[in-house]
C-alpha cells in the first residue's frame, strides 16, 4: 500500500471528521464559502407519496435526531462521490439531481475525504476499491477526530453489511465487498463507549453515525441539534441496541430523504446511499 503518500495527503487534505472546538455556534458553509443555516431544505422532488419514509424522528436526553433504517431485505446500500464528469458531487442536492427520487429511501455523507472532497482512507465503490485503508499513526498537528483510534470500516456486500475497527477489517477480511467507507472514530466497540468518549462530554456538534444490529439492519442517526460523541454512542447502545458503531462526521452531516422532501445543504464528500431493493433490481 503507499503509505508514504497517503500519508501526506492527509496532512495536506484532511477535511472529513474535523470539528469546531465545544462552545463554538454550529455553522455549516455551502461550496462557495457562504455561511447557511442547519436547517433542512426542501427537496426538488418528492419519491410516492405513497412510500413510507425509511427515517423516523426520535429524542433521544431532549436531543431531536432522525433515525434511519436500512433493512437487507427491503434495500440495497453503495456509496458515491463522483459524477459522471468525474468530479465529487460535493453536496446530497447535486447527488439528488442524478437520480430518480423513486429508486431511493435515503442517502447520508459518510466517510474520509480531503480538501477536494475526493474519499480518503479505505474506499469502495461497486466493488472498485478507490482508496486503500489508512491504518497510520495520527500525523503531527493533526487535530482530526478520524485519528481517534480504534477508527473503522462500514462494509458489505449483499445484503450483509457490518462495521469493524480498521485493524480487525485489515485482519481478517479477505474479500473485496460490494461497498465499503472508512472514518472514526469507532463509538462503539464491542458494547462499550469508544476508550476517549465521555458518557456526556463538552463537545456538541451535528453529528451522525452509523451501526449494525444483531439481526443485519443498517441503523443510520444523524442529529438535529447539537449532541456530544456520548450521546450519540449511548444511543446506538441502549436504544439501537448494537455493539458496534462508527462515527461519520460532524458539521457536514447531512441527509436526503426523497419520502418526506428533506435535503440538507451541505459540503460532503462520500456519500452512503440506500436504494430500495425492488426498483434497484428493476432498473
Amino acid at each position: 500500500m503507499a503509505r508514504a503518500v497517503l500519508a501526506a495527503s492527509l496532512l495536506l487534505g484532511l477535511a472529513a471528521c474535523s470539528e469546531a472546538p465545544a462552545g463554538e455556534a454550529v455553522v455549516k458553509i455551502n461550496l462557495d464559502g457562504s455561511e447557511r443555516e442547519d436547517t433542512p431544505a426542501a427537496a426538488p422532488s418528492k419519491a410516492d407519496a405513497t412510500t413510507p419514509s425509511a427515517c423516523r424522528a426520535v429524542v433521544f436526553e431532549d436531543v431531536p435526531l432522525t433515525h434511519c433504517t436500512a433493512d437487507p431485505a427491503q434495500h440495497r446500500i453503495g456509496m458515491a462521490n463522483l459524477g459522471a464528469d468525474k468530479q465529487p458531487f460535493g453536496s446530497l442536492a447535486a447527488f439528488s439531481a442524478s437520480q430518480d427520487p423513486a429508486t431511493i429511501a435515503f442517502a447520508m455523507n459518510g466517510g474520509m475525504y480531503g480538501d477536494d472532497l475526493k474519499a480518503m482512507g479505505y474506499y469502495v465503490e461497486a466493488g472498485e476499491r478507490r482508496s486503500e485503508l489508512d491504518r497510520s499513526a495520527r500525523p503531527e498537528g493533526n487535530t482530526s477526530n478520524f485519528y481517534m483510534k480504534p477508527n473503522g470500516v462500514f462494509f458489505g456486500s449483499a445484503s450483509k453489511w457490518r462495521v469493524l475497527g480498521s485493524n480487525t477489517f485489515f485482519e481478517t477480511v479477505g474479500d473485496r465487498p460490494e461497498f465499503g467507507t472508512q472514518s472514526g472514530p469507532l463509538l462503539l466497540i464491542d458494547g462499550k463507549l469508544h476508550p476517549e468518549i465521555q458518557d456526556n462530554g463538552p463537545s456538541r456538534a451535528i453529528r451522525n453515525g452509523v451501526g449494525v444490529d444483531a439481526g443485519g439492519k443498517a441503523h443510520f442517526v444523524i442529529s438535529d441539534a447539537p449532541i456530544s460523541f456520548g450521546q450519540l454512542a449511548r444511543y446506538f447502545r441502549d436504544e439501537v441496541k448494537v455493539t458496534m458503531a462508527l462515527y461519520l462526521d460532524g458539521q457536514v452531516s447531512s441527509l436526503w430523504d426523497p419520502a418526506t422532501g428533506r435535503l440538507d445543504k451541505g459540503r460532503v464528500g462520500p456519500i452512503i446511499v440506500v436504494t430500495k431493493r425492488e426498483k434497484a433490481a428493476a432498473q
